[in-house]
């Protein structure tokens, strides 16, 4: 194995090298023109002039003086529902061989994407450029002959018309290049079990007989895997199980807030590579280790624009103004939190993810994911990012010695004013519950100018309760199949919040 591990190494060596290094600016340029190109004819294409924005001689200022934004509700109610009723080339040439099932984080109804089989092509070859990338790693030969474990959502898709459905790591899953299938863990038949409960059951009594040296998936739900696999066989951590686990390919949500829970089930350190694969196309990856900040695929079927997030540009419900002004890659500025638009060759135009990113590195185009356009706290003008309430959870994670792998929290309207109520999931955070709002709320007015000048006006303080990790875990099962792309919500709206606060009661 040490001689097969050599020579996948050895290859994958000789692609890097061999690969011409992508100068991103000129990589958008040709991903633009070649959406143009493909869906000239259309019916999007022919709604908004594909063929004359072709011939302009500043394509990308063009197109984004023509086509509004669009976020979900909007293609879908416009565009995407003609493809729902049999349509042909509507805002792709032919119709989606797939359709990626996701209720995201900022709506109640699970949404349906298109998924064509030029972004399932999209996908495999930013794989392929990911797998690339571990030359930069340094990791060692044998690791390159080790299994991968990837959990995510069934790959038993549900037939519909004349195509199918799923999660989007359920479709990936199930389109995986053949040279990989030797590689890839649980296998097809386990991956299509559709029961949660009973797929890592089965991976918990198959796990002896893998020799996995990756995991790739969701934190929270690796995590629970892990503990199922070290629970079955009565271990200390997964690496009595798995001695050769040395990467974990994260992605779904942030790392950050799962670390210290994640590395308790270790007994050696592992390499945690970011990934950002959303349903509607693998959007960037962690390319290098000398920074967890993401490397966004500028070269493979996704053109993008850039919006500065400024409070007049966003609506309430956190889509876009119609005016806001967009940016491209050559000009945008660092550290600066943008609104991320897409279009892609699935046939979305100029369209909202939800995310907000924020780049550290313009040159390698390299980005942190900061936020979503909904879920920036600033009901009373304290403009918290989700990526600065994980920063507050990793310092209470340090002050008070303990592991808080899930938590949520929301402006809430008590009678004497707002306050931001938090729910804090943890197993060992003993702390009275007034000590722990004081430091947060001390450490938010450290690390943020507008929460604290929002402390000084409309917000009175913060409130929170210490729940068991299991609750939120329970949340989720509770409103969306688990095994999915799950991403429990940092921060939730009043309405969602009483929901959740009536679960959450005895």
């Amino acid at each position: 194995m040490e001689i097969l591990g050599n020579l996948i190494k050895g290859a994958i060596n000789l692609k890097d090298k061999l690969t011409p290094e992508v100068n991103p600016i000129e990589a958008q340029e040709q991903v633009l023109k070649h959406l143009l190109e493909t869906a000239k004819d259309t019916q999007f294409g022919k709604a908004y002039k594909f063929k004359s924005l072709l011939e302009s001689d500043t394509i990308a200022e063009a197109f984004a003086a023509t086509i509004p934004y669009f976020d979900y509700n909007e293609i879908s109610e416009q565009w995407w529902r003609k493809l729902h009723n049999g349509e042909e080339n509507v805002t792709w040439p032919g119709t989606p061989s797939y359709y990626a099932l996701s209720s995201g984080t900022t709506g109640n109804s699970s949404k349906r994407i298109p998924v064509t089989d030029a972004m399932v092509d999209a996908i495999r070859h930013a794989g392929i450029q990911q797998v690339t990338a571990l030359n930069n790693f340094d990791l060692p030969a044998d690791f390159f002959s080790k299994e991968v474990m990837m959990l995510g959502s069934s790959t038993k898709l549900a037939e519909k018309d004349n195509h199918l459905e799923g999660e989007i790591s359920g479709i990936s899953a199930s389109n995986i290049p053949f040279w990989f299938k030797g590689y890839y863990k649980p296998g097809e038949d386990i991956a299509k079990i559709d029961d949660w409960e009973t797929r890592v059951e089965t991976i918990a009594k198959r796990a002896k007989s893998w020799d996995i040296g990756a995991l790739s998936g969701i934190p929270s739900w690796i995590e629970l895997m892990m503990k199922e696999v070290i629970k079955y066989h009565k271990v200390k951590n997964i690496h009595e199980v798995w001695p050769n686990l040395q990467v974990f390919t994260s992605g779904g949500v942030a790392f950050g807030p799962y670390e210290k829970s994640f590395n308790a089930l270790l007994e050696k350190p592992i390499t945690v590579i970011d990934t950002y694969l959303a349903s509607e196309g693998f959007i960037a990856f962690q390319s290098r280790p000398e920074t967890e900040a993401m490397q966004l695929v500028t070269n493979n079927g996704v053109y993008f624009e850039f919006v500065p997030f400024h409070p007049d540009y966003i609506k309430p419900d956190g889509s876009i103004v119609e005016n806001a002004p967009s940016v491209t890659l050559k000009d945008v500025k660092l550290d600066q939190d943008y609104v991320l638009i897409i279009s892609t060759v699935s046939g979305a135009w100029r369209y909202l993810i939800g995310d907000t990113i924020a780049f550290t590195d313009v040159e390698r185009a390299e980005i942190k994911i900061t936020g979503r356009t909904k879920f920036f706290l600033n009901t009373v003008g304290s403009q918290l990012s989700v990526n600065k309430l994980d920063d507050a959870i990793q310092f209470l994670e340090a002050e008070f010695s303990t592991t808080i792998p899930e938590y949520t929290l929301c402006a809430k309207r008590f009678n004497d004013g707002f306050y931001h109520t938090w729910y804090i999931g943890s197993n060992d955070l003993k702390a009275d519950a007034s000590v722990i709002a004081s430091a947060l709320d001390a450490f938010l007015k450290s690390a943020n100018k507008n929460y604290k000048v929002a402390r000084g006006k409309a917000l009175e303080g913060v409130k929170v309760t210490v729940i068991s990790p299991d609750v939120f875990l329970n949340w989720s099962g509770a409103n969306k199949k688990k095994g999915g792309q799950v991403k429990m919500e940092r921060v939730m709206g009043e309405d969602k919040f009483k929901d959740w606060e009536d679960f959450v009661a005895p």
